[in-house]
């Protein structure tokens, strides 16, 4: 094996790949990078049963072959190579690196010991990788993070017809976000017991990470496979190919629980809001709420603490339904809820104190943002005021 290769695109290809290495592994083999040169391409792939990430970059192959190498360490090397060309070769157990003068020797890892990798799904359609990004990282923020409970910490994805509805939820709020997208052949010639609807689960933080890396890449190709998948689902997008594992199971029904019938509704700037619950959560203890006072004045007072370390910040506002609201909220959760949306305003439907409030994005007139009416994210008010 032996190929040259401009040191950016090595370095880009090994960064995206070992994003799929897991951090401690009982099994040494998973901690290494596949590198396969053929034909002027190299491919470098990580893999951990759970994710699969291939990357492809431009290479002058002189010898092809393949090989496997810790991965996180070429990364290391990778971030030290002098700028231009880089020439790698396999010899015999040992794979160099070499670039400008500077050489390193690197042990390699038993082809032979490497699992089998996962056929990639079938093309199934494509979305707008800008906004598939932008609605991952508005729904993940309301995943768990307890790995105990696998199920709350995935990104529920479903396909319907040219909508795809991405939703999560950790018990204490619950995020939903549509967008178009554009099934393929594969998808129109579906006849599925739930009348052509998909729905998978996917683990937040690696489908976060995957819309993330292909943001900027046009167009993400989706894949799956509903007669043999075997329980993955690919994302496509430039150079770059990934296959997720789904998660068991699916995400509690959200109809019933966004119906905020007889709800007092307010409207207040969403940036400002979010910077006043920064600034008054510095005297909140931990886990302890902040507190706001919607009145028919105009206006919405925050207050957080107790005793004497308290902090107090009045902004405008807006409220209908009501003569006044007090609702109280995890300051972080709170925050995540604000931050995740883009339009100027937000519009909080509020059922009172230890009840849901259901903010969403209320865009300035004629200037709509894309989430306008499809990025909606539930939240659980604190029932104690303080």
């Amino acid at each position: 094996m032996e190929f040259r290769i401009d040191r950016t695109a090595f370095a880009e290809a090994v960064g995206r790949a070992v994003r799929a290495l897991p951090a401690r592994t009982p099994v040494p083999v998973l901690g290494g990078l596949l590198l396969e040169a053929d034909a002027g391409r190299l491919a470098v792939t990580g893999f951990d049963f759970e994710a699969a990430v291939r990357v492809e970059a431009e290479a002058e192959v002189s010898v092809p072959g393949r090989v496997l190498v810790l991965g996180r360490r070429l990364l290391d090397v990778c971030r030290v190579l002098p700028e231009g060309p880089v020439s790698c070769a396999l010899e015999a157990s040992r794979f160099t690196v070499e670039a400008d003068g500077t050489r390193f020797g690197l042990s390699t890892l038993p082809l032979a010991e490497y699992p089998a990798l996962p056929a990639a799904p079938a093309p199934y359609g494509t979305v707008d990788a800008a906004a598939f990004a932008t609605a991952v990282a508005q729904v993940a923020v309301a995943a768990g993070r307890d790995d105990t409970l696998p199920l709350l910490t995935g990104v529920q994805l479903r396909l319907d017809g040219g909508e795809m509805t991405l939703s999560a939820s950790d018990r204490y709020r619950y995020a939903v976000r549509r967008l178009e997208w554009k099934p393929g052949a594969a998808a129109d010639g579906v006849v599925e017991a739930a009348e052509g609807v998909v729905e998978a689960l996917l683990p937040s933080r690696r489908l976060l990470d995957v819309a993330r890396s292909l943001g900027r890449c046009g167009d993400v190709l989706i894949g799956w496979d509903p007669a043999g998948g075997g329980g993955l689902m690919g994302f496509e997008g430039g150079p770059t190919r990934t296959a997720l594992r789904l998660l068991d199971g699916r995400l509690p029904a959200y109809k019933s629980l966004f119906d905020m019938a007889g709800a007092a509704v307010a409207e207040v700037e969403c940036e400002g809001l979010a910077e006043a619950v920064r600034r008054v959560a510095v005297v909140a203890e931990a886990n302890s709420p902040v507190r706001l006072d919607f009145s028919g004045d105009g206006s919405v007072m925050l207050r957080a603490g107790f005793g004497d370390d308290v902090a107090v910040q009045r902004l405008p506002a807006t409220l209908s339904g009501a003569d006044e609201m007090p609702v109280a909220f995890n300051p972080a959760y709170l925050l995540d809820a604000l931050t995740s949306f883009e339009s100027p305003r937000v519009r909080l439907e509020l059922l009172g104190a230890g009840q849901r409030a259901l903010l969403h994005g209320v865009p300035d007139a004629g200037a709509g943002t894309a989430e306008a009416g499809t990025h909606r994210h539930l939240l659980m008010s604190v029932k104690q005021l303080v």
